[in-house]
């Protein structure tokens, strides 16, 4: 005769390996229990409903041929008489009476739960599939689960999840992953309930589940009950945490964003029994973060622990999906379920994606291509930064230009058309960053171009890009980079965009040779530094006003920009960890600066920004020392407490060797001397009078990257933005690669790193071979033109009869 432990296994019973008994969910949860809570691991004890107790109380009750009956030969397509059937299928699981052993068996685990955790117990009542949370198939969401239930209501959950074997989307997700509904058996899971309705819940990926990258822990988390955030109800908080440090002690938040976390699942009376509800989230709660960094780096560890433990047992790598939920009784951080990850783990980093043309149309406008991908939709002609939020995300974006606070509209858009610019300005970087296809200096777009158009925009046919009536044609073609060789030149990449770093990590390159700042700054902090400083010296209102609500959570106005600064370069540095990444201070041009909150009150008016207070001008001077200080606090944070090493400073715009001088012994006040822990700093040559006393600057610096942008306007004597003589601006000019092969040459001479990060090496081939031809150290390029540059260089340098790289043949 049965007995009740035939149909109860305690979590302390069970592993891994009992999925056919107890299910996926139950199976893992015992793991965790069994194997990690001696490790600090946090898991509510509990007890299984094993499958052979679902087996037998349908046995008992003679219901599989009313089943059969129901189920066989189901359309899922018909789906009025799915949920018929469904309905009917549910009917009969639980109208079957629990077998007495099994009833005894629920109540007297119940007794035990509540001797362990007190008379306040309510527990969780989970379904776990005896196909569940298994690599090719989760049934996450397939079944029910019943919350806060009390010892009268327990029995009746059980019964009603086994009914909830045979809910419409569980008998459809069957057929569709080709499951027998008669092989499939139901366990349940019975667990002392979290009460994160009085606290807050979420989910934990090990890896970036956007690009796949896998040197991430990535946490969501919101108030109240998880299930908002599991069905993205809600828009979370996010945190990311960098594994390879967090092993090797280093505790901080790599980065964090804060969601705006609405609305709060919590429980509601529902006569008898318990139901649960939304209800809006408090603006103080709203406007905080759901966790402390104490807490989310516990939570990173526990994540750690779990899927260490998996990928042990496995044999290889294991991302995990975690679901966690912190106590508001007691105050404790819980696991409550863990399964391998089964979408982003596939992907496999090594491919990238190249567009063609297959038709023609009117050409409506014509420009320089940025970028090489091409993107159809409904043009929305902007004329003023007041007319943004008419804006449609998947629409095309088409103005006279763009500026730095434009960016969370680019990010959205399919496409972006300029009439003004050129590949340096503010659209085209921005849109290189965050791979939109951008056609800038078209002249008269807006005006050929209407609101409602359907256009499309085709950055891949060369340097001229067009807008074409209509939707044309296009295809993609995809390049396995796992086969594509690379040059012994070293090949970098440019990014200011932390957003766009786990997917551009994956591009063959050894490193970074430019991480943008103003990026940075302009979208993600939007404060000038200054006027973090001296909040009281900002005159407009509204912008005072503003600069309040972005910075309410940081323990002052100057610590949220560091905090902000940061968490953006760090990612970027963590995303090509150990990889070198070279980060640029700012160089935001005055002008540039005043569009900042708050920054009008502190920059002055010039005629010529260009060639005005920029760069390494700015860092020792009084009226930007303190914001200059900031800056390095952040860089020092980044090196020293988040323990990113790799990455090393550069200078921009240095004019003279004492200029250089003044900048080093500020960094050094600020705790960023070079030497110190490895740093070093670079400068940028991009000033004629860089390359003609680089003698001089070599004694002061590491090495240098040429900007070719600004060298080419100051050697030709051309600014780059003025439409009426931009078309004088070639870094292809004969007197442009004079300076370039000086510039190397001198480099070498000194026995210092040169690098190249300008527009030019992406832009045109011919340059890139010129480099490698003169010797270039490394070449730093923007991410949509790394695949083509890497396959030039590699034929440059067969035919110059150099060796390959090591390792290639």
């Amino acid at each position: 005769m049965a007995t009740p432990h035939d149909y109860i296994r305690w979590f302390s019973e069970l592993g891994i390996d009992d999925v056919p008994s107890v299910g996926g969910k139950n199976a893992s949860l015992g793991e965790m229990y069994r194997q990690l809570t001696g490790q600090g691991l946090r898991v509510p004890d509990g007890f299984a409903v094993t499958a052979a107790a679902y087996r037998a109380t349908l046995d008992r009750a003679g219901a599989w041929p009313a089943l059969h009956a129901a189920l066989d030969g189901v359309d899922p397509a018909d789906v009025a008489d799915l949920a018929r059937r469904a309905a009917q299928a549910r009917a009969i699981v639980a109208g079957a009476p629990l077998v007495p052993e099994l009833e005894d068996g629920i109540l007297q685990g119940w007794h035990r739960l509540r001797a362990e955790y007190g008379d306040s117990l309510t527990v969780a009542v989970r379904s776990s599939a005896t196909a569940e949370d298994l690599p090719g198939a989760s049934f996450a969401g397939q079944h029910e689960t019943y919350l806060h239930v009390g010892e009268a209501a327990l029995v009746d959950s059980v019964r009603r999840c086994f009914a909830s074997l045979f809910t419409d989307r569980a008998i459809v997700y069957r057929i569709e992953h080709g499951f027998d509904h008669f092989k499939v058996w139901l366990s349940v899971g019975v667990m002392k309930m979290v009460r994160a309705d009085l606290a807050s819940s979420g989910v934990i990926f090990t890896l970036d589940t956007e690009t796949g990258f896998r040197d991430v822990v990535f946490l969501t988390g919101a108030y109240g009950l998880g299930e908002n955030v599991v069905q993205g109800a809600v828009d979370p908080d996010e945190f990311y945490v960098f594994k390879p440090l967090l092993r090797a002690g280093r505790r901080i938040v790599l980065r964090r964003s804060l969601g705006g976390k609405e609305v709060r699942m919590v429980y509601a009376a529902a006569g008898d029994s318990v139901t649960t509800r939304n209800e809006p989230t408090a603006d103080e709660e709203r406007a905080r973060f759901c966790l402390d960094d104490a807490a989310v780096l516990e939570l990173a560890d526990a994540a750690v622990r779990i899927e260490d433990h998996y990928s042990t047992r496995a044999g290889h790598p294991v991302p995990m999906d975690i679901e966690w939920a912190r106590d508001g009784l007691d105050g404790k951080l819980y696991m409550v379920q863990a399964r391998p990850e089964t979408v982003a783990s596939r992907r496999t980093g090594t491919r990238i994606d190249e567009y063609r043309l297959d038709g023609k149309a009117q050409v409506l406008a014509t420009g320089r291509a940025v970028g090489g991908s091409v993107a159809s939709g409904k043009a929305r002609v902007v004329a003023h930064a007041a007319d943004l939020d008419q804006f449609r995300p998947g629409e095309v974006l088409v103005a006279a230009t763009t500026m730095p606070d434009w960016g969370t509209v680019m990010k959205t858009a399919a496409a972006v058309v300029t009439d003004r610019g050129g590949r340096t300005c503010h659209a085209a970087i921005v849109a290189r960053e965050i791979g939109v296809p951008a056609l800038v200096g078209c002249g008269g777009a807006t005006a050929a171009i209407r609101t409602g158009d359907e256009v499309t925009v085709s950055c891949a046919e060369g340097d001229a890009g067009h807008v074409y009536a209509g939707r044309v044609p296009f295809r993609k073609i995809t390049t396995d980079l796992a086969a594509l060789p690379m040059p012994r030149t070293r090949l970098m990449v440019n990014i200011g965009n932390p957003d766009t770093a786990f997917r551009t990590c994956f591009l063959p390159n050894d490193g970074v040779g430019l991480a943008r700042m103003e990026f940075i700054v302009a979208d993600h902090i939007r404060i000038h530094p200054m006027a973090l400083v001296h909040p009281d010296q900002v005159r407009d209102a509204g912008a005072r006003a503003e600069i309040d609500r972005l910075t309410r959570n940081a323990r002052s106005p100057a610590d949220y920009f560091v905090r902000e600064l940061s968490e953006g370069i760090g990612t970027i540095a963590a995303a090509f960890w150990p990889k070198p990444v070279i980060v640029r201070m700012s160089d935001f041009k005055t002008n540039e600066y005043a569009s900042l909150l708050g920054g009008a009150s502190f920059e002055p008016q010039e005629a010529n920004p260009m060639l005005g207070f920029r760069g390494a001008a700015r860092y020792a001077h009084p009226a930007y020392a303190e914001g200059f200080a900031l800056e390095c606090r952040a860089l020092q944070r980044v090196r020293a407490e988040m323990g990113l090493t790799n990455v090393k400073l550069m200078i921009p715009f240095c004019r003279r060797v004492r200029e250089a001088e003044d900048v080093l012994r500020a960094l050094a006040r600020n705790g960023l001397a070079r030497g110190s822990d490895g740093l070093e700093v670079y400068v940028m040559c991009e000033i004629p009078n860089n390359v003609i006393q680089i003698d001089a600057f070599a004694c002061l610096f590491d090495g240098f990257s040429i900007g070719s942008n600004d060298l080419t306007q100051l050697v030709l004597g051309v600014d780059r933005d003025s439409e009426i003589v931009a078309f004088d601006f070639d870094e292809r000019d004969p007197g442009v690669l004079e300076m370039l092969r000086q510039a190397i040459v001198g480099a070498h001479r000194n026995g210092r790193h040169v690098g190249i990060c300008g527009q030019a090496p992406s832009d045109y081939p011919e340059i890139a071979r010129y480099l490698v031809e003169e010797g270039i150290d490394s070449i730093s390029l923007n991410p949509d033109s790394v695949v083509a540059t890497a396959r030039n260089l590699v034929d440059v340098e067969r035919k110059l009869g150099l060796p390959p790289r090591d390792g290639q043949d």
